[in-house]
């Protein structure tokens, strides 16, 4: 019998960790080839992990609720077929075995024992840990780290920075390095205490709200927020979509919702300002090559997922469509793989779903702006016409852009939400499906 190590695999651009939620399969019980094992939550969505072969599951490494790393052996599945160890050591001469064994020994004591992070109080991800080994950077010295993440973690560039910095700067004693770290140390913020009578009811919040309400404090404390509004007149989309939802639906077996049209105006306006389509890294502007669009999307739980629509600005209204659909559904059935909630450049998200005209959305970091569509209504409107003005009933809509402004002043964030409006306004009504 063979063991094969289930590892956990590569769910993505910057997913590094997961944790498990639920043990699918039991020690004892039997695995097919592709079929799943355990159910795993990343902080963007949940999903399985299968079997890469058959056998019997004889080894769960980590328990519900364990976080584990990508790469991490997270279970020992035994296979049919001979044993790897037993085939390697009739293969290879005592001698050589022998030898091997020394050298390893021999290396053992030569390496320094490892910096033990797990007394240390604060949050550390593999990659800082790991810099910090390298450079030889304390338990002590990372606890007087002040970090810039979420909650104060400290980030890569947090410690790259202070190794950067205790290299170019003369040795000084410990105290004095800590007292000059406590000093420049945020003061955390404490909560105002919630009075509870006795008939109200308590309810902990699930782990995605959990997540999200992180997020969400995250961005407002990291990008000064600003908002600009504009009134689009969206007659000419509503009759054409009442002219041809039906025959695109027979025809593409797809749905025809307004959400697609709004996003191919998106998307043709990011690629008129790339400025808009960029995130920030500390002191630098990272121009991003490609157009990436997140739809956000609610959960039937409440919740809120950002499933992302590759190279949007590739797409015609058809492919659009149907990313849209694809993704919007499986979003609800809870079947989003990591990788769909990953690599987003902007985000739009649909207030009108719920009858709001327009709302104020809070940027989805590192992205710099994202665009409220407000519900369509029926409007009184001037109408300029050769012959004169006059009052018509037209159907309009209310965009709300908000933009991180650091990085991006009124005159930028204002020139493009006015040209996802002109866009939309100059819908062709006679276009073909």
């Amino acid at each position: 019998m063979a063991r094969f190590e289930l590892k956990l695999p590569k769910m993505g651009e910057s997913v590094a960790e997961a944790t498990i939620t639920n043990w699918l399969k039991q020690v004892g019980d039997k695995v097919e080839a592709d079929e799943a094992v355990l159910e795993i939550a990343t902080d963007k969505v949940d999903s399985e992990v299968p079997s890469e072969v058959s056998g019997i599951l004889v080894e769960q490494l980590f328990g519900k609720d364990d976080l584990v790393q990508v790469g991490q052996t997270i279970a020992i599945i035994e296979t049919e077929g001979g044993d790897l160890v037993s085939i390697v050591k009739e293969a290879v001469p005592a001698a050589v075995v022998a030898e091997v064994a020394k050298t390893v020994d021999a290396a053992k004591e030569s390496v320094a024992a490892p910096v033990d992070f797990s007394d240390s109080e604060k949050f550390l991800s593999p990659l800082v840990k790991n810099i910090a080994k390298e450079e030889g950077v304390s338990v002590a010295e990372l606890e007087a780290i002040s970090g810039t993440g979420k909650e104060g973690r400290v980030t890569k560039n947090d410690i790259l920075e202070y190794v950067k910095s205790r290299s170019n700067q003369p040795a000084v004693s410990t105290p004095v390095v800590a007292v000059q770290k406590i000093v420049s140390a945020p003061v955390a913020q404490k909560a105002a205490p919630v009075s509870v009578s006795g008939g109200d009811e308590i309810i902990e919040m699930d782990r995605m709200r959990k997540l999200i309400a992180g997020y969400m404090v995250a961005s407002v404390q990291t990008s000064a927020h600003v908002q600009s509004f504009i009134e689009v007149d969206v007659t000419n989309i509503v009759r054409w979509r009442e002219k041809n939802k039906n025959a695109f639906e027979k025809r593409e077996g797809e749905k025809l919702t307004y959400t697609p049209i709004f996003m191919e105006a998106v998307a043709k306006a990011l690629k008129d300002f790339p400025g808009m389509n960029i995130s920030v890294d500390g002191d630098f502007i990272i121009k991003k090559k490609n157009i990436n669009l997140g739809m956000a999307a609610s959960l039937p739980n409440g919740n809120l997922i950002v499933p992302v629509i590759k190279n949007a600005d590739q797409l015609n209204l058809v492919g659009m469509a149907k990313a849209v659909n694809d993704l919007g559904g499986r979003a609800k059935a809870g079947k989003l793989k990591p990788d769909d909630t990953q690599g987003g450049t902007y985000t739009v998200t649909n207030v009108g779903t719920f009858g709001s005209v327009f709302g104020t959305p809070i940027l989805n970091q590192p992205q710099v702006g994202i665009l409220a569509l407000g519900a369509i209504r029926k409007m009184p409107a001037v109408i300029e016409t050769p012959e004169g003005d006059f009052i018509g009933i037209r159907q309009k809509m209310f965009l709300s852009h908000s933009y991180d402004h650091r990085v991006v002043d009124g005159a930028l964030g204002g020139s493009f939400v006015k040209r996802v409006a002109e866009y939309l306004e100059a819908f062709d009504v006679n276009r073909d499906i």
